[in-house]
């Protein structure tokens, strides 16, 4: 094959974000994509696909880096109609225990002061500036920042399905949430306009030629000589750096997704996504609960399970799907395709959710079929990406977005652009490269980091 400018590993949304980057606004031809699955199909599709701007510290680069990639997102849903569906309504977190209110207005404080917005805390009686309801579509007519309701009775009143002990809610604004698919394939659409090839085969290897990368060998035997080789292969970014000797301080989770249809409409489809904060117990009534007992294995069961259950509409307002979404067993593992999925966890989610939005009760018995899939959270550490050099010259990486690949796709891949193209890079550029690991300080950091912003 003919020499490529450059050879991106992987069809997910970074390699295609970065192959959109280099030719749609930079003019970079002979850009090669390989993978040796349908784009978008390995992680890509098995997300929340949603976004926000509301990351915590240290620093205010996730904050930066996402905003940036929201005002892409907003300017490419302006140019092209919106295809893929982008609204903002929102995230809004929720609490029963008025213990962790300080804790979540001073979180909430730090990070409107990182450039997440202002905060508008709704006191009883005492809130001047008046609560506005997200739009259930469009992104250009809600606010930004975020609002602290601590007024339950508000809360209940715009929100009537929560548990009626809840206490208090956070609705962070410059949030909400898209089509994964219709993203992805507009940008490649757009990309293959300006001449980028997709080709669906397995990479082999990358030769290296005097510390430098020289060839792509595919699968099949073919060679395709280049000078640029990006690893955007998402769970499979540290084997694919391995084989020319680049070792990423990166792991993989396997986070799940269940969806279900809601048909007693319990969850309106006007609303926001929905977190609950507080950690649970499952609710059991008492035959269940003697089962339980009895079965060392199942014991587990009974304890008690981490913060963080959400839940979202699903598709058009006329669609009856809901997704449901808990990481209460989060272990590291190898990734493998098909990852082993839990059958239980669709059943545990639903009654986790119930604590929160009580009317989900009705579907213990007799619940909607669900549909299961998941897909790999390839992290670092501190949960911040890899975007930039690696130590052989040639060789670029886009990867470990953890769970937040769709929302920061944009801005990645043009941070990636701009790190080849030797260009002005923006000033968050420095928290995202792999050089960071070689900073004293930015190490003795990593063992006093406190919030990752995971879900």
């Amino acid at each position: 094959m003919q020499q490529q400018n450059v050879v991106i590993c992987g069809a997910g949304i970074a390699g295609i974000s970065t192959a959109f980057q280099l030719c749609v606004n930079h003019g970079v031809q002979d850009i090669l994509l390989i993978d040796e699955r349908p784009p978008l199909s390995l992680t890509s599709d098995k997300s929340t696909e949603c976004y926000r701007n509301w990351w915590p510290g240290p620093g205010n680069a996730m904050v930066a880096l996402m905003n940036r990639s929201i005002n892409l997102l907003e300017i490419l849903a302006g140019i092209h109609g919106n295809p893929f569906h982008l609204n903002r309504r929102g995230y809004l977190y929720l609490t029963g225990e008025k213990d962790r209110i300080p804790g979540i207005k001073a979180s909430a404080e730090q990070t409107s002061r990182l450039g997440g917005g202002p905060l508008r805390v709704h006191e009883k009686g005492s809130s001047p500036d008046p609560y506005q309801v997200s739009k259930a579509q469009g992104y250009s007519s809600s606010p930004g920042g975020a609002d602290l309701i601590l007024d339950p009775g508000l809360l209940l009143h715009h929100y009537p399905y929560l548990n009626d002990q809840v206490v208090a809610g956070l609705h962070i604004r410059r949030a909400g949430w898209f089509s994964a698919q219709q993203l992805g394939n507009l940008l490649l659409n757009e990309a293959r306009k300006h001449g980028v090839r997709l080709v669906q085969d397995r990479i082999d290897k990358v030769e290296t030629h005097h510390k430098r990368v020289d060839t792509v060998v595919l699968e099949g035997g073919q060679r395709i000589p280049t000078q640029n080789f990006v690893n955007a292969a998402g769970p499979f970014l540290k084997p694919v750096s391995a084989a020319f000797g680049v070792d990423l301080p990166v792991f993989c989770e396997l986070h799940l997704k269940a969806s279900m249809q809601d048909p007693s409409g319990i969850i309106p489809r006007n609303a926001p996504l929905l977190i609950w904060q507080d950690p649970q117990k499952l609710p059991w009534n008492q035959e269940e609960l003697d089962f339980l007992e009895s079965d060392q294995s199942n014991q587990w069961l009974l304890g008690q399970f981490p913060p963080g259950v959400h839940s979202r509409p699903e598709g058009l307002a006329d669609s009856p799907i809901i997704l449901l979404l808990w990481e209460y067993q989060t272990r590291e593992v190898e990734p493998v395709w098909p990852p082993a999925l839990d059958r239980d966890y669709p059943q545990i989610t639903l009654r986790g959710l119930s604590r929160m939005i009580p009317g989900m009760a009705q579907y213990f018995e007799k619940p909607p079929r669900p549909y299961l899939d998941g897909g790999y959270y390839t992290k670092t550490r501190e949960n911040r990406p890899l975007i930039g050099p690696l130590p052989v010259a040639g060789a670029w990486v886009i990867g470990a977005l953890s769970g937040f690949g769709l929302m920061a796709s944009m801005a990645a891949g043009e941070l990636l652009a701009l790190h080849m193209l030797d260009k002005k890079l923006p000033g968050y550029a420095p928290a995202f490269n792999l050089n960071r690991y070689q900073d004293p300080d930015y190490v003795d950091q990593l063992s006093n980091w406190e919030d990752s912003g995971q879900l």
